[in-house]
């Protein structure tokens, strides 16, 4: 059984358990432009 002060060292890689694509910043960015435009003109309207 582990002592409990003793600290887990786990790499990054491990940590993260998964990808990490940065598609995200790009659905982020394209949506919230897209989000601006419709109320542009919708207030236009």
């Amino acid at each position: 059984m582990a002592d409990e002060k003793d600290p887990i060292h786990v790499s990054t890689q491990d940590a993260r358990a998964g990808a990490t694509p940065h598609m995200t910043r790009y659905i982020l960015a394209i949506s919230l432009v897209l989000i601006v435009i419709i109320y542009a003109v919708y207030l236009l309207l």
